[in-house]
């Protein structure tokens, strides 16, 4: 069942990302050239050429994407007076601090979804944040990963719940910290003391607390960001 916040969160426009929006924007120009919603069944051959050719353009608009990204992060490298393309035609865009292989992460996420082989539904808002963060990882796994922050609701756990020593998320974050990579959870909960938060996220502090794996220095690389959405205010943990 759709939750409260998911709907209410779904409405608000200038809540969802503006990159994201118009990535898939683009995508749905070849889905419309391409694709046969039609009720009847075609044969299979004329489906699989379907298919292959939104493939490729959805494969070609990633790779164009992702080119302007190297343009973006070129010029935010060389304080650049002008802007990027992509920052005119996404004027939320903010800085990129990895370059996003866009054209290998759809080809991954394709084979796992069938993208390509649609004829129903467009790439969706949730295909092309897979798609993004499928590079990122991909991104990332080619170097040395420092730190991962996480959203606390919707993310590490359910709309409104807590995050459980029997989560299986508990046992990823932990492998991180043992990996010395840090970890900050964001979290906008407003509560007015520290009992609020513990009881959150008491799942994972109680686990690291008791943990004999992480030496000390590991076990002060979780940090907790609590956003003040009234004044803006980002207060550490």
């Amino acid at each position: 069942m759709t939750t409260r916040y998911r709907v209410e969160y779904a409405l608000k426009t200038h809540r969802r990302d503006q990159f994201i929006e118009w990535v898939k924007g683009l995508l749905a120009v070849p889905f419309v050239l391409y694709s046969q919603p039609t009720g009847v069944v075609g044969d299979g051959t004329s489906i699989a050429k379907m298919s292959e050719e939104a493939h490729r353009r959805y494969a070609e608009i990633m790779r164009d994407v992702e080119m302007m990204i190297d343009d973006h992060i070129a010029r935010q490298n060389q304080n650049s007076p002008f802007p990027s393309k992509l920052g005119m035609l996404v004027p939320t865009a903010g800085p990129f601090f990895t370059r996003l292989p866009l054209e290998a992460a759809f080809k991954y996420q394709d084979r796992k979804r069938y993208i390509s082989c649609r004829r129903y539904v467009a790439p969706s808002f949730n295909d092309v944040r897979l798609v993004l963060n499928s590079a990122q990882i991909m991104a990332v796994t080619n170097g040395t990963l420092q730190l991962a922050t996480f959203d606390g609701d919707v993310t590490l756990y359910d709309d409104g719940q807590s995050l459980e020593p029997t989560s299986p998320i508990v046992p990823r974050l932990m492998n991180l910290l043992r990996n010395n990579i840090k970890i900050g959870i964001v979290t906008a909960a407003g509560y007015t003391s520290a009992d609020g938060y513990y009881g959150r996220l008491h799942g994972l502090l109680e686990t690291i607390a008791e943990s004999t794996e992480l030496d000390p220095v590991q076990k002060q690389n979780l940090v907790i960001m609590v956003v003040d959405t009234r004044n803006g205010i980002l207060v550490r943990g």
